[in-house]
């Protein structure tokens, strides 16, 4: 059996689909599967036993219909039996649909192009998550299991780290105390906590516990971190001159840090799949059911705006989010650290 993956999302969304990969290989161990992936998130699937070929893709290139093309004839040269398309939007439904695959599946589109015969098996998104590990991982099950029957499913997202990169020290002499890693700033501004809330919090880390502070950030976020470096008081804590160039390297770091601090998305993930304890801070317009996965209130635990202020969600539905997301500081503003400070406050005492 031959079966191909595509996931053509950012870091989080590859990651938490390699449990497609890791459910079917571990009842099917003959299977081949490739996982189709952007250059760009291949960090999270490296070494992973269950992924047999990683086939890399450009965002911006795909995007060209000749590019696109070549991709859709590479695929059929490939002669897959499954496969699954948790992406589920233009590009990859046109691939499945004319890769001359056994069995195509992915999730129904709510317009009418959804309906054109993209897939074999089109599966439902679920409503409403039913289960501790959130409804995006749920919804990548319900895919995996249009393929097969499986008597046992494990929902947790894996990483698999070889020894080198275990014992590789990348803190230096900042491992003689626990490093916290702190995600400063979203994936996009609309993700992003108020820089006065984020130095306001890491002040706190640093008056309250004895350990360094790591900022994590992407490449083209520094200028913007440096920002919320000089507004920190305390800045002897803090770790500025420790990078992660690649998704790997940030792995590696985590992995050997003590906890993560961060606001939503693909570090969270990074973290709870090397089993490190996780405080997430939720954009007010992102659906936390959707992506809040295996939180305990101890050892992975989060804070949302609607939890702590739910009469300033009555005018919107999560489906209309978008005018939220056109101007999110105005809520954001609500989400003081005052309310976050004693949640985290707790989550550090339990996890340090």
């Amino acid at each position: 059996m031959k079966v191909l993956i595509i996931q053509n999302k950012r870091i989080g969304d590859v990651l938490i689909s390699s449990v497609i990969a890791n459910n079917y290989k571990a009842k099917h161990p003959d299977a081949t599967i490739h996982f189709m992936a952007y250059d760009f998130t291949h960090g999270v699937l490296l070494n992973n036993p269950n992924i047999d070929k990683i086939i890399s893709i450009n965002d911006k290139e795909l995007k060209r219909l000749p590019v696109l093309l070549k991709l859709i004839r590479k695929i059929k040269k490939e002669h897959y039996d499954i496969i699954i398309d948790p992406y589920s939007k233009t590009q990859s439904r046109l691939i499945c649909k004319f890769s001359g695959a056994k069995q195509t599946i992915g999730h129904k589109s709510r317009k009418k192009i959804g309906q054109l015969g993209f897939y074999t098996h089109p599966v439902a998104i679920s409503k409403e998550k039913t289960k501790i590990c959130g409804k995006a991982i749920e919804d990548r099950i319900h895919l995996l299991q249009q393929a097969d029957t499986f008597s046992k499913i494990d929902y947790e997202p894996k990483l698999f780290l070889s020894e080198a990169e275990k014992n590789e020290n990348l803190l230096g002499h900042y491992a003689n105390k626990k490093v916290i890693v702190f995600g400063i700033l979203g994936s996009t501004p609309q993700k992003s906590m108020p820089y006065e809330y984020v130095a306001e919090i890491v002040d706190f880390i640093s008056n309250q516990y004895d350990v360094y502070i790591m900022f994590n950030y992407a490449p083209n976020q520094k200028a913007e971190a440096q920002k919320i470096y000089n507004l920190c008081q305390k800045k002897e804590n803090i770790i500025l001159d420790i990078y992660a160039p690649t998704i790997r390297d940030f792995i590696k770091l985590m992995y050997q840090s003590a906890l993560l601090v961060s606001n939503e998305g693909g570090t969270v993930h990074i973290a709870k799949a090397l089993n490190k304890p996780t405080f997430t801070i939720f954009s007010p317009y992102v659906n936390k059911d959707h992506w809040a996965s295996f939180e305990d209130g101890k050892f992975h635990t989060s804070v949302h705006l609607l939890e702590m202020k739910p009469d300033l969600f009555d005018s919107f539905t999560f489906e209309e989010r978008k005018k939220i997301e056109a101007n999110p500081e105005e809520l954001y503003l609500q989400l003081t650290p005052e309310l976050i400070l004693p949640q985290l406050d707790q989550f550090l005492k339990n996890n340090l």
